[in-house]
């Protein structure tokens, strides 16, 4: 094997070095990109469920209020507030 050869040799191992290592960067900044853009949409996803969150709270609350609460009593269950003298405390 003469030197022109060796050089030869050489120079295209290099270059395939080169362009495999182009090849691979490539490929990484794809798989960044992609990465990417997936982590934007969980992102807004979890935007999304939290404000949802937030609804089912303030959602929760209004159901649970005292008021509509007595009031479904009073209408839907024909339920009175018993009057003073026929409250009985049971103690343990």
């Amino acid at each position: 094997m003469n030197e022109r050869q060796r050089i030869l040799l050489v120079v295209t191992f290099l270059f395939s070095l080169v362009l495999g290592s182009a090849i691979l960067l490539i490929y990484s900044k794809h798989q960044s990109r992609k990465l990417f853009v997936e982590l934007q949409q969980l992102r807004y996803e979890v935007d999304a469920l939290n404000t949802e969150w937030s609804q089912l709270q303030l959602e929760q609350s209004a159901w649970s209020g005292h008021g509509r609460i007595e009031r479904v009593a009073r209408k839907q269950l024909s339920m009175v507030m018993p009057e003073p003298g026929e409250v009985v405390f049971v103690r343990q």
